[in-house]
C-alpha cells in the first residue's frame, strides 16, 4: 500500500479490506466525500418550550429553515437567547422532554438517525477531566472513540496530528487544571474540546461557540484549520458563533442570522450585506460586517434605529418579512427541495465502530485511576481525615481491656466505625459531581455505555477504598485493643471495606438523581441518617415502630448487618466478669439479650449480605442511568429555556 502526503501530513483511513492505511487526497477523492457526506436540511422548525406548571408557553423557535452540505460550514449568528443553541440541540435530536418541537429535519432526503462515528457536537459546556494532560485527554478519547480495528501507533498519531492542528503541541504534558491546578486557559480548553470533536472525522459537525474564550487570532486560526478539515474530509458543519472578527466571518460559506427565535437571514455569506442595504441598513465603511449585524437586530437593548427611528423590534419584523419575500429564500428551498429529491441515505464509514467494551473497560478504569491518584480531594484527604479519626478513636477508647466496664466501649466504639466513619465517604461527592458530568457528556456522543462506566468506576476506586479501610482500621483496632486475632481483625477491616463500598456507590446513585452539589450531599447525609437511626443501636431492633422504622428499613439499611456482624464478630465466644470475683456474662447471651442480635445465622452472612448489596446498588446505579437517558434531565430544559 503506498503512502501520500498532504500538506505533509499523512493520513490514515480504513481500506475495504477493514485495514488501517493512507487516505488517498486529491479532487477525484474528495467529489466522493462530498457525495458521500451528509446534506443536512431543516425546514419549518419550530421549537417552544412550557412552563413548570404548564400555563404558558415560550417560542425559541419560529419557522427556521436552512441547509449544509458537505466540504461546507455555516455560521449561526444571532443576540443572546435568539435560539442557536437550540436550533443545535434541535438538529442534534438533543431536545428536553418538556420541548416541542415540529418542522423537517433530513439527511440526504431522508429522515435518518446518525450512527456512531458520523456526527460530533460540541456543546458550549466544556466538561473534561481536569486532571488529566492535553496528551492524556486526546489519547484516552482515541482509543475510546476510534475503530477497535485500527492500530493503537496509529490511534495516537492521530491524537497528535489534531493536537498540533488546534495549536496545543506546546501544552501537550500541561494538566487541563482545577482546584489549587492554573492548568490551561479558557482559550486552550476550548480548542481541546474541539480536538475531541475531531478524532473520528465525522461527516457532521456541530459547534456551540467553537471561539469563545480565545483572542482574535487563535479564533481566526481555529476556525481556518475546520474550514479546511472540512473540505479535506467532506464534513457538514454548523457553528453557533457569537461575535466573529471580520476575518472569522470570512471563512464561512453561508450565514444562518436569528433573533427572537426568527429567520433574518439565511444565505451565502458575502450576500447579507447586500440584503441589510436593500432594507435600509447598510453596513458602515471599514466596519465588520458581522458587528453591524448583531448591533441591528440586537433586541436587549429596544431604542430607536437610527435609519427611521424604529425601534429593533420592528427592524426584526422589516427584514424577517423582507427575507421571506426575497430571491434568497426562494434559493434555500429550492436547495432543501433538490436535497429531498435525492435517493439514498447517508453512506456512513463503513466497519467504524467505537472501542470493544473490554477496551472500554480498560481505558476508563486507567484514566479514573489516574484522576483519583492525582485529585487529592478524591480520597487522599479522606484517608488523611480517616487517619486522624483512628487516632482519635483508638486514644479515647485506648485498651478498653476484657472486664465488665469495657462492654459499653466496645459496643460504642464498634458502633462509631460501622456508621460514622462510613458516611465520611460523602466527602468523594464533588469528585462524584464532576466524574458523572465527563460520563453523561461522554455518553450523549456515543464514546462508550453505561455498562463500561459503572464496571470501570468499581475497579478503579476498589484499591482506594482498601487502603481507606486497612489503615485507619488498624489504628482504631491496635489501639483500643479489640480481639487479638488474625480472623478478627481480617473481618472487621472487611466489613469497613464493604461498608465504604457501599457507600460510594450510594453517593454516585445521588449524584445521578441530585446534580446538584449542595442539594446531593444533604440528601446522601439525611438518607444515611435514617439507616444509622433504624441500624439497633439507638433504638433496640424490638423497640423500633413496627411501620416503617422496622419494615423495611430495619431491614434495608446496611449498617444493621455491619454492625450486627462486628457485635458478632467481637463478642461471640468471650467471657466477660460482672465483678471481681461474680459469674463471667457469656458474649452469646450479651448478644442474643441485651443487644437482640439475630443468632441464626454466622457473621459471614453479614458480610456477604452487604457486598450483595453492593452488587444491588450498581445495579440500581446502571438502571437509573439507563432510564434518564430516554428521560433529558431538567437542568438542560432549563437551560435549553434559557438560550
Amino acid at each position: 500500500m503506498g503512502s501520500v502526503v498532504h500538506n505533509n501530513e499523512i493520513f490514515p483511513e480504513q481500506d475495504g479490506e477493514g485495514k488501517w492505511g493512507v487516505e488517498m487526497v486529491d479532487n477525484e477523492s474528495l467529489v466522493m466525500k462530498k457525495r458521500s457526506g451528509a446534506h443536512l436540511t431543516w425546514e419549518d422548525l419550530r421549537v417552544s418550550v412550557s412552563s413548570s406548571n404548564g400555563s404558558s408557553c415560550k417560542t425559541i423557535l419560529s419557522g427556521a429553515t436552512g441547509y449544509a452540505k458537505p466540504g461546507e460550514i455555516v455560521a449561526i449568528m444571532g443576540p443572546s437567547g435568539c435560539g442557536k443553541s437550540t436550533l443545535l440541540d434541535s438538529l442534534a435530536g438533543r431536545l428536553a422532554t418538556n420541548i416541542r418541537s415540529s418542522g423537517h429535519v433530513l439527511i440526504n432526503g431522508r429522515k435518518q438517525r446518525l450512527t456512531y462515528g458520523t456526527m460530533a457536537y460540541m456543546t458550549q459546556e466544556q466538561v473534561l477531566t481536569w486532571t488529566l494532560t492535553v496528551k492524556e485527554t486526546v489519547y484516552y478519547s482515541a482509543e475510546l472513540q476510534l475503530p477497535k480495528s485500527m492500530p493503537r501507533s496509529q490511534k495516537r498519531e492521530r491524537a497528535d496530528r489534531i493536537i498540533r492542528e488546534m495549536g496545543l503541541q506546546e501544552s501537550m504534558n500541561t494538566r487541563i487544571g482545577g482546584w489549587g491546578i492554573k492548568g490551561l486557559s479558557g482559550g486552550q480548553k476550548r480548542r481541546l474540546s474541539i480536538c475531541l470533536q475531531l478524532l473520528t472525522h465525522p461527516k457532521l459537525l456541530l459547534l456551540d461557540e467553537p471561539t469563545s474564550g480565545l483572542d482574535s487570532a487563535a479564533s481566526y486560526y481555529v476556525m481556518d484549520r475546520i474550514v479546511k478539515l472540512t473540505q479535506q474530509y467532506g464534513m457538514t458543519v454548523l457553528a453557533a458563533i457569537h461575535q466573529p472578527s471580520s476575518h472569522v466571518f470570512g471563512l464561512f460559506h453561508n450565514l444562518c442570522l436569528l433573533s427572537l427565535g426568527r429567520m433574518i437571514y439565511f444565505g451565502p455569506t458575502f450576500a447579507a450585506n447586500q440584503f441589510f442595504a436593500a432594507n435600509g441598513f447598510p453596513c458602515p465603511d471599514l466596519q465588520n460586517p458581522a458587528d453591524h449585524f448583531l448591533i441591528t437586530i440586537n433586541t436587549d437593548f429596544d431604542e430607536d434605529h437610527d435609519s427611521g427611528h424604529l425601534t429593533v423590534e420592528k427592524v426584526v419584523d422589516v427584514l424577517s418579512e423582507s427575507y421571506k419575500s426575497s430571491d434568497i429564500y426562494m434559493d434555500v428551498k429550492s436547495e432543501i427541495a433538490a436535497t429531498c429529491g435525492q435517493e439514498g441515505g447517508l453512506t456512513g464509514k463503513a466497519g467504524f465502530l467505537k472501542a470493544g467494551f473490554i477496551t472500554q473497560c480498560w481505558v476508563l478504569v486507567k484514566r479514573s485511576f489516574i484522576n483519583m491518584y492525582r485529585d487529592i480531594g478524591y480520597y487522599w484527604l479522606r484517608l488523611g481525615i480517616y487517619i486522624v479519626l483512628g487516632f482519635s478513636v483508638g486514644t479515647v477508647f485506648y485498651n478498653l481491656g476484657y472486664g465488665f466496664g469495657s462492654l459499653n466501649g466496645r459496643i460504642s466504639m464498634l458502633m462509631y466505625i460501622s456508621s460514622f466513619l462510613t458516611i465520611m465517604a460523602i466527602g468523594g461527592f464533588p469528585s462524584f459531581i464532576e466524574e458523572f458530568k465527563v460520563f453523561q457528556w461522554e455518553r450523549l456522543n456515543g464514546h462508550y455505555g453505561v455498562g463500561s462506566f459503572v464496571i470501570s468506576h468499581a475497579i478503579s476506586s476498589t484499591p482506594y477504598l482498601l487502603l481507606l479501610s486497612f489503615i485507619p482500621g488498624v489504628i482504631a483496632y491496635s489501639l483500643v485493643g479489640l480481639q487479638r486475632e488474625y480472623e478478627q481483625f481480617t473481618y472487621f477491616a472487611l466489613v469497613l471495606f464493604a461498608s465504604m463500598l457501599l457507600v460510594e456507590c450510594l453517593m454516585m446513585i445521588v449524584a445521578t438523581m441530585v446534580p446538584n452539589l449542595l442539594m446531593g450531599i444533604i440528601t446522601g447525609a439525611g438518607i444515611q441518617g435514617m439507616m444509622i437511626l433504624s441500624a439497633g443501636f439507638f433504638r433496640l431492633p424490638d423497640d423500633l415502630a413496627p411501620v416503617f422504622w422496622k419494615y423495611p428499613m430495619y431491614h434495608v439499611s446496611f449498617h444493621k448487618y455491619a454492625l450486627q456482624g462486628l457485635y458478632k464478630n467481637e463478642f461471640h465466644g468471650l467471657m466477660f466478669p460482672e465483678y471481681e470475683g461474680g459469674p463471667k456474662v457469656n458474649g452469646d447471651m450479651l448478644l442474643k439479650d441485651l443487644l437482640q442480635v439475630e443468632m441464626g445465622y454466622s457473621k459471614w452472612v453479614d458480610l456477604g449480605i452487604i457486598f450483595g448489596m453492593v452488587l444491588v446498588y450498581r445495579v440500581i446505579l446502571f438502571c437509573i442511568i439507563k432510564t434518564t437517558e430516554k428521560v433529558k434531565p431538567i437542568i438542560r430544559a432549563i437551560l435549553f429555556s434559557a438560550t
